[in-house]
């Protein structure tokens, strides 16, 4: 079946994750918090390198559950850091603990992440109105994802650039960026038409 690009390829891990998960609309705050972490952990490397160790990450940390990162301390950030099945970059396992911690703040002010995440989704006229792979290389970041990107520092959350923060969107279905192409972007499509927007 016709498939955007990068998720067309023999990796099934990596065709799997293009077919069922990528840009398919989420409102588990637990899913939406472990994809901002994830991709802080991606800075700098390769998605497909995340997607192999993710299964490793959901077990130390606690399936991404808020408030257990959230009670993660300085001994477990060292044993994580001699724990090869992970990505061991103290920067970045010190961000997941503390913005597990400013997660909760959000959960306690908006009711849950979802609610306040989905407030960034971007607007119908503000998207191009035909998702071809030359307009998907434009959208390395936008408005909606400096935005978001701008708020989740001020909150106090790490490694939350724009870049970082659009492929989240991309990624958790607040923006719909299968190609015009791509045998998902219809299933997308109706999945975020069906979808009741948290509050």
């Amino acid at each position: 079946m016709p498939r955007c690009p990068w998720g067309a390829g023999d990796d099934l891990l990596y065709r799997r994750y293009h077919d069922r998960e990528w840009g398919r609309p989420v409102t588990s705050d637990e899913r939406l918090f472990e994809k901002i972490c994830l991709e802080g952990f991606q800075s700098g490397l390769a998605w497909i390198t995340i997607l192999r160790k993710r299964d490793r990450f959901r077990e130390v940390f606690h399936g991404f559950n808020i408030a257990k990162v959230a009670a993660m301390t300085e001994v477990d950030i060292e044993v994580l850091l001699q724990d090869a099945g992970i990505i061991r970059h103290r920067g970045k396992i010190a961000a997941t603990i503390n913005n597990a911690k400013r997660a909760l703040e959000v959960q306690r002010e908006f009711g849950s992440l979802a609610a306040y995440f989905w407030r960034f989704e971007t607007r119908p006229e503000h998207r191009p109105t035909e998702m071809t792979l030359d307009a998907l290389r434009l959208l390395a970041q936008t408005d909606a994802s400096r935005a978001l990107s701008k708020d989740l520092r001020k909150r106090g959350f790490n490694f939350v650039g724009p870049t970082t923060c659009y492929a989240f969107m991309q990624a958790m279905g607040l923006v719909n960026d299968h190609l015009e192409t791509c045998f998902c972007r219809s299933e997308v499509e109706a999945e975020r038409n069906a979808l009741k927007r948290p509050t």
